[in-house]
């Protein structure tokens, strides 16, 4: 069953009626209703078009929450083929929040990494929201380290409100296993891709996503922290989230026009949750675009890009201003 926001409720009306028109038609109990269905079906879409095409800041973060949004596990599941995947940091113990290992993508070899944020009540409190613990982070370098050593691409999926902020995540050294988690990215002799699906939120999201090209689907958003906490921070009112969330430049259009991201992947009308085997074909094709351009380079060119492009993001900031 559909779920919809609350900015979609225009649409819900449409389709909702489109709906009880077609189980009419399919009762037998409407005649000649073909006419008027397509009409309500094209003005339904022409409306949905029409309200992404305009969505604010605050819009598009409803829709990078949307629960039926695809999740790690389903990017997996449809692009990797023989994925093994790999539990615990060799430290500590496990922690669901981040999911990793190796398949194929295509034929060849990859890692995957990814925030899973778990689709019903169960799978979410499992996976802790996609939120991490020191213990996510430490696995996630023993798998990038595991694929540097064997010359395997890096693939990482980014889907995260941020890193988990409890107690025990601080106790265990929260701050220097994203550190750590970043600098591995940035230090891999191997071509590395992160694609932000869903939420990129602060810390956990870079620590696995300083990539040699970092892409985001066009409804993702990408942020150093929430609206809600940003509000809160500055205004001290977290009421403030919406005017946060404009001003704090968020988008995938706005961080590829400030040189942050390197390319946006066109989710299908109405976004991702709305024809999910779309909305990961695309990011499949996009993938493997990404990695073809990056084969080719030497180890230590990886390395030089990828330290130049993280290096100059500050420099293209300061000579838009």
């Amino acid at each position: 069953m559909r779920s919809y926001l609350d900015f979609e409720k225009p649409v819900a009306e449409l389709e909702t009626k489109v709906d009880e028109l077609r189980a009419l038609a399919e009762n037998g109990e409407a005649v000649s209703i073909g006419e008027e269905l397509g009409k309500l079906q094209a003005k339904a879409a022409k409306a949905l078009a029409d309200l992404y095409a305009g969505l604010t800041p605050w819009q598009k973060i409803q829709v990078a929450r949307h629960p039926q949004r695809p999740h790690f596990s389903d990017y997996v599941q449809q692009l990797v083929h023989e994925f093994t995947p790999l539990a615990g940091d060799r430290l500590f113990g496990e922690d669901a929040a981040i999911v990793g290992g190796f398949g194929r993508f295509r034929g060849e070899p990859i890692c995957i990494i990814g925030q899973e944020k778990g689709s019903d009540t169960a799978s979410r409190l499992r996976h802790n929201f996609g939120m991490a613990r020191p213990e996510g982070y430490r696995k996630a370098v023993r798998l990038m380290e595991l694929a540097d050593r064997f010359g395997l691409p890096v693939v990482s999926l980014v889907d995260t409100a941020g890193a988990f902020p409890g107690i025990d995540a601080e106790e265990r050294g929260q701050a220097e296993a994203i550190a750590r988690s970043t600098d591995v990215s940035l230090a891999l002799g191997v071509p590395n891709v992160a694609v932000v699906v869903g939420e990129g939120g602060s810390g956990g999201a870079i620590a696995i996503a300083a990539a040699n090209k970092v892409l985001m689907l066009e409804h993702s958003v990408y942020t150093v922290a929430s609206p809600e906490a940003s509000a809160s921070i500055l205004w001290r009112d977290s009421a403030k989230a919406q005017e946060a969330a404009t001003s704090m430049k968020i988008t995938a259009q706005d961080l590829l026009k400030f040189g942050i991201i390197d390319l946006i992947v066109t989710e299908p009308p109405g976004g991702a949750h709305r024809d999910p085997e779309a909305a990961i074909g695309a990011v499949g094709e996009a993938l493997a675009r990404e990695l073809a351009d990056l084969a080719n380079f030497s180890r230590e060119q990886l390395k030089q890009a990828r330290a130049e492009k993280f290096m100059g993001i500050g420099r293209k900031l300061e000579e838009k201003r």
